[in-house]
């Protein structure tokens, strides 16, 4: 019997499960298991596990030409929104027995450098959360013909498949709620418009406002999406003379940096002007007051992005397309009832 080691060997393993090392090499790969019968698999498992086996990532690439990772390119790992879309990739890519390598680019690291160091580590395919809406590196990664999902944000062309949220209703059920409850004079504050989340959810914004019959009563572009950028825009509302009862945030770290801008300037949110988000993110129900935000499924966006790009390696017809989740609205206490004798149309 083979003496337990961690650096045991494929051969080690076989032995020990008493299989032939093809049988061994193929129980111990996702992608090929269902060759071997399910009995088998269970042995040769106990074997690796019995012996501190550790695949060779490396070796293995060599061979096969396959690496079992995949990229994901994260604009910036500390904003709430990408730390359940990143659990959702890794669980969906981990059951089929790939690795993860996920690279923050909200720092000094572009999404361009970023993308080149992962394919010269031999990732089979990327997911990306940093793409514009006119982005050379989609572009380029298409004409590269890399395997490429886009999660969160899409390129304008639709010329990579993507998972994302329907922004434009999710805006909507912001302001059809707002409307709903009285408020007629109703601000936007959107995110960066460069960006197909920013500027789909503006448009959302402006439509649903035209079906109720309104104008909208102010608008600034924030420049980030963060509670900085949230807060200089109500700023700049404020400054503009604009007359509101109520803010749609394009996202809820924007949604916090207004109702702080707002604090500041002595108003009260709710009873002065209702604030609403758009995530739903972690603890945006311990603040105060509790936002109102739109809801999106953000680990299911990961795991769909990362089954859609599964998919994709694997030759599955249907993996080009954009799929659309549905969002929900949420509503708490930083949205009420305008104030008495404001809620009339400017």
């Amino acid at each position: 019997m083979p003496k337990r080691s961690s650096a045991a060997t494929l051969t080690d393993i076989a032995l020990q499960a008493q299989v032939h090392k093809t049988t061994a090499s193929r129980a111990l790969d996702p992608a090929r298991r269902h060759m071997v019968s399910p009995e088998v698999v269970r042995r040769v498992e106990a074997a690796a596990r019995a012996l501190n086996y550790r695949v060779n990532r490396a070796a293995s690439a060599l061979r096969t030409g396959r690496s079992g990772t995949v990229g994901v390119l994260l604009p910036d790992i500390t904003n709430p929104v990408f730390p359940p879309i990143l659990r959702g990739i890794e669980q969906a890519l981990a059951a089929e027995g790939f690795f993860v390598l996920v690279a923050d680019t909200g720092n000094e690291q572009s999404p361009d450098q970023a993308a080149d160091r992962m394919l010269a580590q031999r990732v089979e395919g990327l997911i990306i959360a940093t793409s514009s809406l006119h982005d050379p590196l989609v572009e380029r990664l298409g004409q590269d013909q890399v395997k490429v999902v886009l999660v969160n944000r899409r390129d304008e062309a639709g010329s990579m498949p993507a998972v994302v949220s329907d922004d434009m209703l999710g805006m909507k059920l912001a302001v059809d709620h707002l409307a709903a409850i009285g408020h007629r004079r109703i601000a936007h504050l959107s995110g960066p418009l460069g960006l197909s989340t920013g500027a789909l959810r503006k448009a959302g914004f402006e439509r649903a406002m035209a079906a109720h019959g309104l104008t909208p009563a102010g608008f600034a572009e924030c420049a980030a999406y963060s509670c900085e950028a949230g807060e200089a825009g109500t700023r700049h509302l404020l400054r503009s003379g604009a007359s509101f009862t109520a803010i749609a945030a394009a996202n809820d770290l924007i949604a916090l940096g207004s109702i702080q801008a707002l604090q500041g300037e002595g108003l009260r949110v709710p009873q002065d002007v209702s604030v609403i988000g758009h995530n739903d993110m972690p603890l945006v129900d311990r603040v105060s007051p509790p936002l109102t935000t739109v809801r999106i499924l953000h680990y299911e966006m990961g795991f769909r992005a990362a089954r859609l790009l599964l998919d994709s390696l694997r030759g599955v017809p249907g993996t080009t397309s954009t799929v659309v989740l549905r969002p929900e609205l949420v509503v708490r206490a930083s949205s009420a009832p305008p104030p008495v004798g404001k809620a009339e149309r400017a």
